[in-house]
Formats: structure tokens, sequence, C-alpha cells
């Protein structure tokens, strides 16, 4: 199988910024033309996309383009974030077939999980408001879009970058959206016994996020209370039990490393992979620089990379899909040809 990834910018958002970055991509992978074409644009082609995707399937020479816009991009050699810019993944398979087996990827321009969504097939993909969405080569008016790439299988790393803080603790009281008490103490002296000393005197709640299970998604804290609560963007129950985690970039990056590394199959490396990252995580999280790129490019060298930065990330969770957020999705597909 070949594979190869390409991240183009300019001033404007022309439609040759997509035809540039599927030849270049196409040039990477040493090939003419290409079976399948991933692509992304960033929100400046969100009013007309189609131009675009239509100059990408000329230069691929195939019509399976399948993407959305996004709040940036990059591939495995870097990343843009504040001018228009495409970005592309082209790979001609051994074979077309399509495994059932494979999660569905799935690109979203609401601002929630669509509700048809949330069971049935497994899906992996981005959410990201606003954003326009297309496969097959068209534009898809409902924003969602969906798609299985042929011939190939895949390994899914996800990583919450969550540092969890102290030990799971009983909800006590609750009401609504308001977090009351927790293990003996009002929610605020709660979260201030669980942080570091040097956070406690002014918390950083937009880092911190209340957990039900150590791998299912955050439950973000809205706002502390004068009367010790915390107003959360979900309902908690009493009686269930939960665990405070932050955000913090040496402890993301660590996860970053670790989940990569625990997908690693040293009998057979990755074709190309896709990447779906938080846009309050890269660049913005790290210090204008995106660490989860650099852990990818350190456990992957030679992997083709495209990644797209939205504001929710999909994934299957027990059963069911689900929207994390502030989390780096990895998908690594390896040609399913023996």
């Amino acid at each position: 199988m070949k594979a190869g990834s390409a991240l183009v910018a300019g001033n404007r958002p022309e439609a040759e910024l997509a035809h540039e970055a599927v030849q270049a991509a196409l040039a990477a992978a040493g090939l003419e033309r290409a079976d399948n074409v991933i692509l992304f644009l960033t929100h400046d082609f969100n009013r007309n996309p189609q131009p675009a995707v239509l100059a990408a399937a000329r230069a691929a020479g195939c019509l399976s383009v399948s993407g959305g816009t996004a709040s940036g991009l990059f591939t495995e050699r870097g990343w843009r974030l504040d001018q228009p810019a495409a970005a592309a993944l082209v790979y001609a398979a051994p074979t077309s077939e399509l495994s059932a087996e494979l999660p569905l990827l799935s690109i979203s321009g609401h601002s929630r999980l669509p509700f048809e969504w949330q069971d049935g097939a497994a899906r992996v993909g981005l959410l990201d408001t606003d954003a326009a969405v297309w496969s097959h080569g068209r534009t898809a008016e409902n924003a969602c879009s969906e798609f299985r790439l042929p011939g190939v299988n895949v390994r899914i790393a996800r990583s919450s970058g969550l540092r969890l803080l102290g030990e799971a603790q009983s909800v006590e009281q609750c009401a609504g959206y308001e977090l009351r008490r927790v293990g003996g103490h009002s929610a605020v002296d709660s979260l201030r016994r669980a942080l570091p000393a040097e956070l406690r005197e002014r918390p950083p709640l937009h880092h911190i996020v209340v957990l039900r299970q150590a791998d299912a998604p955050g439950i973000a804290i809205l706002s502390a209370n004068a009367d010790g609560s915390l107003t959360l963007a979900e309902n908690l129950n009493e009686g269930e039990t939960i665990t405070w985690a932050i955000r913090q970039p040496l402890a993301a990056e660590q996860d970053m490393r670790d989940v990569l590394t625990a997908t690693v199959n040293r009998k057979k490396q990755p074709n190309f992979a896709l990447m779906f990252s938080c846009i309050g995580r890269g660049p913005l999280f790290y210090g204008n620089d995106d660490r989860d790129l650099v852990a990818f490019r350190d456990t992957f060298p030679e992997t083709p990379l495209l990644g797209a930065y939205g504001t929710g990330q999909i994934a299957p969770l027990a059963g069911h899909n689900r929207l994390f957020h502030n989390t780096a999705l990895t998908l690594l597909f390896e040609s399913a040809h023996v």
C-alpha cells in the first residue's frame, strides 16, 4: 500500500490549494492517482467548499474524496491555524474490499453528537461546530459525513490527557446542574483539597473536569458559586462516585506517548494515520507547539499523517458512541492485504 499526505497554505481560500495539497500528497506517496482521498480545509472555505472538493478529485483522478472543514489542520510535517489551508491524505490499496468491522469515519458540523450516531455502528471522527462536510466528492447538506476506507484495518489510540486528582468520592448532594457536596465537603472545598497547593487559591476551572469513570468523557465545570457549589455541564446523581481530573501539558504529552506506544505492532507498522484533536489541546494548549504531533512523529517516524483540530472527538465506549473533548484521537491504518 502507498500513502502520502501534504499541507498547503495560502493567502486566500482558493480551490487551487486543495489541488496543490493532493498533488503534493501524491508525490509523497509515489502515486500518479489515488483510490481514496481524505481532504480537510480550514473554515475559510465554509461558504463554498465544493470547488475545492472537485479540484481535489480532479488532482487525484478519483471521486472518493471525503472530509470537512476544521479549526486547524496538520500533517506529520507541521500545523496551520491562522491562514487558509488545505491538507490531504491519499492512498492506493491492493484491494477495494470494505471490512464490516471497521468503524464508520464520521465528520459533523453540529454542536452536539447527532442523536442517530449515538448508537448502532461504531464511529470515530471529528465534530467541529458550523463545519462544512463532504463524502464521495459531494458536500452534505445535513452537515454529517460518514464513510469507510477500503482495504485497511485500524487500531485506535485515544488520549484524554487528564491527570487524576486523588481518589473517587461520593456525591452527597446535587440539584440539576449544581454539585453541592462531595466526600464530606462542599464541592468547591472538595476540589481545592484535591488540587496541588499552588492551584488552590485560584483553581483553573477551564482545565478541570469531573469524571464518572476513568475512561469516560470529562464533565466540564462551568462556574464556582458563592455557596460552595459548582455548576457542571451535565447532571450528576446523589450516591454515584466521581473523580476530579486536570489537564496539564506535561501530563497530557505523557498520556499521548503512553497510548501511542500501547498500539505499536512490531510486526506490522501503520501505512498511514488520521488524528482528530481538540482546538484547545494543540498549539494553543502546549505553547505554540503541538506536543501530541511530536509524540506521534517520535513513535511512528515513517507514517504519513493527516490531522484536524475541532471542538469534539467521536469514539466508541462501552457499546455506544460518545463525544469527547480535549482529546487526541489517533487512527492507525494498515493494509488488510496479507
